[in-house]
């Protein structure tokens, strides 16, 4: 069975490339970008102002698929792909929580950015804590390597 998605737009950011990029929308924070919402889509974006933060899931245009076993950027040792947040994944779907600032027509500002430029949009969904958030989070093996967070980048070995 084949699966096809289309783009709902296009996130605009500072990054032109995988290396160098955050990781993480956290290790982001006030990074700007602008989501471009392509006609045929503008009506779905009523009432999104009212909305704080932004779940962004798009495709993950310049990475290449990887074993089921990686090395992420945040550890040193292999884990199964579906235990990290890397990239390059059997579906090259991203997703990232960003803060919205302002709405002008059919572009979204948003800050708290760690994609790259020109990267395809699949979906928008408002991030609401009460359904999102959790309490008594296990963070696995993440845990001991959440200091490297804020200064960790992507070092490319996911692009294509």
């Amino acid at each position: 069975m084949m699966i096809y998605y289309k783009p709902i737009g296009v996130i605009q950011s500072p990054f032109k490339e995988p290396r160098g990029t955050p990781i993480q929308p956290t290790a982001a924070r006030d990074v700007e970008g602008i989501i471009e919402v392509y006609p045929g889509y503008w009506e779905g974006l009523k009432d999104i102002e009212e909305f704080s933060h932004l779940i962004l899931l798009y495709h993950l245009h310049l990475v290449k698929e990887s074993g089921l076993l990686v090395k992420p950027f945040l550890g040193d040792e292999l884990h199964g792909i579906f235990a990290t947040r890397s990239p390059g994944r059997p579906n090259s779907i991203g997703f990232s929580v960003v803060r919205l600032t302002k709405v002008e027509g059919n572009k979204l500002c948003i800050r708290d950015v760690d994609i790259v430029d020109g990267t395809p949009l699949l979906d928008i969904k408002p991030y609401v804590a009460e359904f999102d958030a959790r309490q008594d989070v296990k963070a696995g093996w993440f845990e001991q390597n959440m200091h490297k967070l804020a200064t960790t980048r992507d070092d490319g070995r996911f692009a294509k």
